[in-house]
């Protein structure tokens, strides 16, 4: 657990308008898998920085709390991103090299990794429980669907182990006779654990959570992914919570899809009244996510004025 003092907007309590409160926050250090963890290390910015930044275009400052929430919405649904790009966080992680490999395809972070040419491979390979092997998807080439039957899953996980231990042994016998750490490792499997310290600017790690939290993604990833996200959640609460209303919870229609919903509901004689819309829509945060909000269900036919 890392305990960090984040400093936020000035508040109108009668103090000098730089004053800065300090918000402390806990920060977990999560487990991930049999043997891997994410733990927060560093971040650069908040959610009120975020909002100063993005305020320099109009030559302002600081805003009121409320006034950066709407702020932040406004950027997210509207993807208004680069002032995200300027806040950061940092991560240690450890990972199957499997999962590795998936993960630094985002390629807009900085990366410095554990080295097997410096250091002897970290002592620890993923392993799968019986009822944890995937069968291969039909509809796609590189998803899974459903699960083996535990019996043949057994036979898998006792293979599994004998090849990870034949493996380790192998590679620990040609250390002790003196080969290269750097020729020694090229039989490890992609199942042993790597670690790395992981930098990105705030606009990428949210690409990164769209990617990797979607039910497309493999089952191992989303699970690093979730837990980037309960951290980035406590760190910039405003900033996810508007990135899970309208990135990560939301559907895009394409124009074809529009058309159709439009001449489906046209048909059906289906349609909300002003009155009914307006009520419907009384919790967003702001007036222009309303109006918003209205341009759209008129495109598609669902207000009837």
């Amino acid at each position: 657990m890392t305990l960090i003092a984040q400093r936020t907007a000035p508040q109108n309590d009668g103090l000098p308008r730089d004053y800065r409160r300090v918000r402390l926050i806990e920060v977990p250090k999560i487990d991930v898998l049999d043997d891997g963890f994410v733990e927060f290390v560093d971040v650069m910015g908040s959610d009120d920085t975020i909002c100063r930044d993005a305020r320099v275009s109009t030559g302002s400052d600081w805003g009121s709390d409320a006034e950066n929430k709407r702020l932040i919405r406004y950027l997210i649904r509207n993807r208004h991103d680069s002032p995200f790009e300027q806040a950061e966080l940092k991560f240690r992680v450890r990972a199957p090299m499997d999962v590795w490999r998936q993960w630094i395809r985002t390629r807009t972070a900085n990366v410095v990794e554990y080295s097997t040419r410096y250091s002897e491979a970290i002592e620890a390979a993923r392993t799968t429980a019986p009822n944890a092997w995937r069968r291969q998807a039909a509809s796609t080439r590189q998803g899974s669907d459903g699960f083996l039957d535990e019996e043949t899953g057994a036979e898998l996980s006792r293979d599994e182990a004998t090849l990870q231990r034949m493996v380790r042994d192998v590679y620990k016998r040609r250390l002790g006779l003196g080969v290269a750490r750097e020729q020694a490792r090229k039989d490890l499997p992609l199942s042993t654990y790597t670690e790395a310290v992981w930098k990105i600017d705030l606009r990428n790690l949210l690409r990164f959570l769209e990617l990797r939290l979607d039910d497309a993604a493999q089952f191992e990833i989303r699970e690093y992914a979730k837990a980037v996200a309960s951290i980035t959640r406590e760190l910039f609460p405003k900033t996810y919570r508007a990135f899970a209303d309208y990135r990560l919870n939301a559907t895009t229609l394409t124009r074809f899809e529009t058309d159709a919903l439009r001449d489906l509901l046209a048909k059906k004689g289906v349609a909300f009244g002003r009155g009914e819309f307006d009520e419907r829509f009384a919790e967003l945060e702001s007036e222009s996510e309303r109006t918003e909000a209205l341009a759209k269900f008129r495109r598609l036919g669902l207000v009837a004025e």
